[in-house]
């Protein structure tokens, strides 16, 4: 007599590949906070300065770079492509950190910001439609807060979200590097 133990094998189920995980995880935070940025945006009329919007960049590398390394990890491709496609994932999202942190300090007065935070430029039109086309101008300015939550504005919650991303890309290289 048999056990149902004995009967059937053991089943260990394969645990996914730390690059998927980590590409998977960064792609899905990127899209989550594009989304709420894009929320902001459109829904609460936050508009965003040019600071703001040069710190979406990395997050629309982020995107279609973590679902690469994502399908060429479940694809089985070579080691070395994944550790590429995850340094620069880290790599990216630590620069974006670093642009928040710069951000952040121009909001707080530590520094100067760029000189450049002059708002969208627009088609005035002929002169005599220039002096009203004016007055609807709204200049976004780097170095003043449109929203905080306990104490820190957007910059200073993308400096959070970009380690965040970044330490999850380091991981997945480190766990990567190591199989």
């Amino acid at each position: 007599m048999t056990t149902q133990s004995a009967a059937i094998p053991a089943f260990k189920q394969a645990s996914p590949s730390p690059a998927l995980t980590a590409a998977l995880l960064v792609t899905l935070i990127a899209v989550a906070t594009i989304a709420g940025a894009w929320f902001f945006q459109l829904v609460l009329g936050i508009v965003p300065c040019p600071l703001c919007l040069e710190q979406r960049y990395a997050y629309y590398l982020a995107i279609p770079l973590g679902l690469l390394i994502a399908l060429a990890a479940k694809s089985g491709a070579p080691r070395p492509l994944l550790l590429a496609g995850l340094a620069i994932l880290a790599l990216a999202t630590l620069a974006n950190a670093g642009l928040g942190t710069y951000h952040s300090g121009v909001e707080w007065g530590f520094w100067k910001g760029p000189t450049d935070c002059s708002g969208p430029v627009i088609n005035l039109g002929s002169a005599a439609d220039l002096l009203s086309k004016l007055d609807t101008v709204k200049v976004v300015r780097c170095d003043e807060v449109q929203w905080r939550f306990l104490g820190l504005s957007l910059a200073g919650y993308n400096v959070l979200i970009s380690l965040l991303m970044a330490a999850i890309a380091a991981w997945g290289f480190v766990a990567t590097a190591k199989r």
